[in-house]
């Protein structure tokens, strides 16, 4: 379970604009570096460098 506060909360939460899909399938758990910055940066609350490696992510 994710702390509450956290991105990786947030990303299970059923509030969020896609209503929680995170986590929800077995080999998820703990991924949010993968799979949370594309989504926050389509909705506006992240920028997201597109490096080949070592990106970083910081809120608007």
């Amino acid at each position: 379970m994710a702390a509450d506060g956290t991105v990786e909360a947030w990303g299970r939460s059923p509030d969020n604009p896609v209503g929680g899909w995170y986590g929800l399938r077995n080999g998820y758990l703990g991924r949010s570096g993968m799979y949370l910055p594309p989504l926050l940066e389509e909705l506006g609350l992240a920028e997201v460098t597109h490096d080949a490696r070592n990106n970083r992510m910081r809120a608007r």
